[in-house]
């Protein structure tokens, strides 16, 4: 049987229903995916339990349910007719939950105002927003008591503010319940955040596709239609939309979605290509390999989906210090309330005030504000830091990490080629980084670099646009060309000055033009480097006129970056599916250790093995990310990365500074040292006057001073995190090799 289920905030969610269910008789094999939203189990046939039966036990602990039919269902919650929409498309006041969180703004507001214009009246509007407040969570403590789950936030919560309002402190109960219900609905905006990633996966391939049949005919059918061995039509600017090999043409393809790969990649007949990649310049046609059940991006979809299900989620410290704080309390004010009347004879009044006062004293109000107080602040000043971070589970382990994965293109480096060197390859060579105006042969390399851009001027593929823009910026004088044109994947053609040039890789122009040995060995030398090289050559004469070396380069605190992490006791590590001559090169100038070539189930792989020994986060920028991001400890995204990738990961860095993970780091190990002291404050004072009311040294009203005393202390320390400066500067700035 497989339900959709809604309403579920928080990883913790699946234990409760769980719990429920494997409670009820004929039930088994239970998977709840929190992800997707999904739950699947197994009903034995002539079991005492009935289908009816599963979905009002889920709804009874507040969760919708609807049969899974494969395609996008509405809750089985009930929802007001003139707003018939599925949960994902409703803005935050819509929900349920938003709609709890701004009446009881309404009431509190109201209430605030009432005691100020008539004091005696106000406590009975505090009193109707304790009562509406607290309905839902006492409800739902009361069906998970039914069904296994006793001890529940829940329960604490409605324990903590019931307690407080017979005690008659209605406007700190109010200001509870509404705190509370914020937190339950940022949970569940961040929930929806995180599928809404999944969602955005498909849109990566195309809704349709040309279809080729026997005579060359061509029409639109959906790619979902597409079957193994069909021929498709990819022009240029299209994505591919099946996995599948090249039977007739070539061209560079954009595979960076699913690969990582910094570059456009060539390739020709008999070359494989991946859903999702995007054609460049040359007209394709692919025979389909895979359907689109199977292609690259649905594995990718798959593997985020398993993640994220298979993710342990950090359980918050509140709900565990319940399980044995809440029956604890209720227990010892019980005995303080019976025994000492049945046992000495004591006065009921007095030890029901005193057992009264223990209640509001145990009141947890300043340890749920502990917590959340620390959390809020630390949200707060990361943000003004440009360090979005996605809830306070992710704020909280961050800190714990002690390996960091990163990705390469776009995360450690800038995602963009650049020119790192010109070579006249009639001289000597040098390299253009630091080069001085003066130098013996830079007319000769400024001759070379303006032939390389004339013959680029007309092609948009990435490098052509960066060796043109590297000649505008080094104000060279471009000639104009004549007759352009390209060898799809190949080479590009132009003629300067009544002279055919081309520009080529260094395999096509071995082929079409004479390299010589010095030559060859001057472009492995780039090559070893991990720099990318074209070479400009006569066409006529077969003559090699020059080099040019182009590299994805680190970003400006790259070094800075990593070295701060070191320093911090985190270990660097790189995963990219570029070549591994360029993450070589790019790793030993780091000094991080480094994996090269990697689709994105090994970075998974890697990342498991790696989870193994310590908490692992990963960086990353692209879609070819997902699956890692999402399971990692903490899945963390550049800013200026795309937009699955942001919307999978726990974190995202706006700035996409490398420099902003040690300040992440050091943020986090500051709010949850806040955490660790608030929790002592509030823990510590509440200690010291149990005792006292106990032994009847302290009345009510220093119950009531305690825990306000304590709840001001806690909100005061947290505040102090707002005065983060970030982690400390290095002592030793780190050594830069060029």
């Amino acid at each position: 049987m497989k339900y959709h289920i809604e309403g579920m905030d928080c990883a913790s969610c699946i234990g409760k229903i769980e719990t429920a269910l494997k409670r009820m008789p004929g039930v088994s094999d239970v998977q709840l995916n929190f992800a997707t939203e999904t739950l699947e189990l197994n009903l034995a046939p002539g079991a005492p339990t009935q289908a009816s039966d599963i979905e009002k036990t889920i709804k009874s602990l507040g969760f919708g349910i609807s049969a899974n039919t494969g395609q996008q269902t509405v809750s089985a919650i009930d929802i007001d007719s003139d707003n018939q929409m599925a949960p994902q498309d409703k803005r935050w006041w819509q929900t349920q939950k938003g709609k709890q969180v701004v009446g009881l703004g309404i009431l509190m507001g109201s209430a605030y105002a009432l005691s100020l214009l008539f004091p005696a009246y106000g406590i009975w509007v505090f009193a109707i927003a304790v009562i509406v407040g607290v309905f839902p969570f006492a409800r739902k403590a009361l069906a998970l008591a039914k069904t296994g789950s006793f001890f529940s936030i829940e329960t604490l919560m409605s324990v903590a503010v019931l307690g407080a309002l017979i005690i008659g402190e209605a406007e700190e109960a109010a200001a509870v319940v509404f705190l509370f219900s914020i937190g339950e609905l940022f949970e569940s905006i961040a929930a929806d955040r995180a599928r809404a990633g999944i969602r955005a996966l498909s849109s990566l391939v195309p809704k349709s596709a040309i279809l080729l049949d026997a005579q060359g005919g061509q029409r639109n059918v959906p790619a979902t239609s597409l079957q193994v061995n069909d021929l498709v039509l990819v022009r240029p600017g299209d994505r591919v939309s099946a996995d599948g090999s090249i039977v007739q043409g070539a061209s560079s393809l954009d595979d960076s979605p699913v690969t990582g790969e910094s570059v456009p990649v060539a390739k020709t007949m008999g070359d494989n290509v991946f859903a999702g990649s995007i054609n460049i310049d040359g007209v394709l046609q692919v025979r389909v390999e895979k359907t689109a059940a199977d292609n690259t991006i649905s594995r990718i979809i798959d593997l985020v989906e398993q993640a994220q299900a298979s993710k342990a989620p950090t359980a918050r410290f509140i709900e565990k210090f319940s399980r044995y704080y809440t029956p604890a309390v209720m227990a010892i004010a019980a005995l303080i309330i019976i025994v000492p009347p049945l046992t000495m004879g004591g006065d009921w009044s007095t030890w029901l005030y005193r057992g009264l006062a223990l209640l509001l004293i145990a009141c947890p109000c300043a340890l749920v504000l502990s917590t959340p107080a620390a959390i809020a602040s630390g949200l707060a000043v990361g943000a003004r830091r440009g360090l979005l971070i996605k809830g306070g589970s992710a704020l909280e382990t961050i800190g714990q990490v002690k390996t960091v994965a990163f990705d390469k293109t776009g995360t450690l480096t800038e995602g963009k080629p650049r020119v790192t060197d010109v070579v006249d390859i009639t001289q000597e060579y040098s390299s253009v980084q630091g080069q001085d105006s003066q130098d013996q042969g830079s007319q000769g390399k400024d001759k070379v670099l303006a032939l390389f851009a004339s013959v680029e001027t007309g092609s948009s593929h990435p490098l052509a646009e960066a060796i043109v823009s590297h000649a505008k910026a080094a104000k060279v004088v471009i000639p104009v060309a004549s007759k352009a044109s390209a060898t799809a994947g190949k080479a590009v053609h132009a003629t300067i000055a009544g002279r055919a040039l081309a520009i080529g890789s260094p395999v096509y122009a071995a082929d079409e033009a004479s390299i010589s040995a010095e030559q060859q060995a001057q472009i492995e030398a780039l090559q070893n480097e991990g720099k990318t090289v074209s070479v400009l050559f006569d066409e006529q004469s077969r003559e090699v006129l020059g080099l040019v070396a182009l590299r994805d380069e680190l970003r400006d605190d790259a070094h800075e970056g990593v070295a701060q992490l070191k320093a911090m006791g985190v270990r660097s590590v790189m995963l990219t599916g570029d070549n591994r001559l360029t993450a070589q090169a790019l790793a030993s100038n780091l000094d991080v250790e480094w994996e090269a070539e990697l689709l994105p189930e090994d970075k998974l792989r890697l990342l498991n093995e790696m989870k193994n020994n310590s908490k692992i986060a990963m960086v990353g920028d692209g879609i070819n990310d997902a699956p890692a991001l999402a399971t990692a400890d903490v899945g963390i995204a550049m800013g200026g990365g795309t937009d699955v990738a942001i919307e999978t990961a726990d974190i995202a860095l706006l700035k996409s500074r490398v420099t902003d993970m040690a300040h992440l780091i050091a943020l986090s190990r500051a709010t949850m040292r806040n955490i660790h002291q608030n929790v002592i404050f509030a823990l510590g004072l509440k200690g010291v006057f149990l005792i006292t009311t106990v032994f009847g040294i302290t009345g009510l009203w220093i119950a009531v001073l305690a825990d306000a005393g304590a709840t001001v202390l806690v909100t005061l320390n947290a505040l102090r995190l707002l005065r983060f400066k970030g982690a400390p500067p290095l002592v030793t700035p780190p050594k830069v090799v060029k």
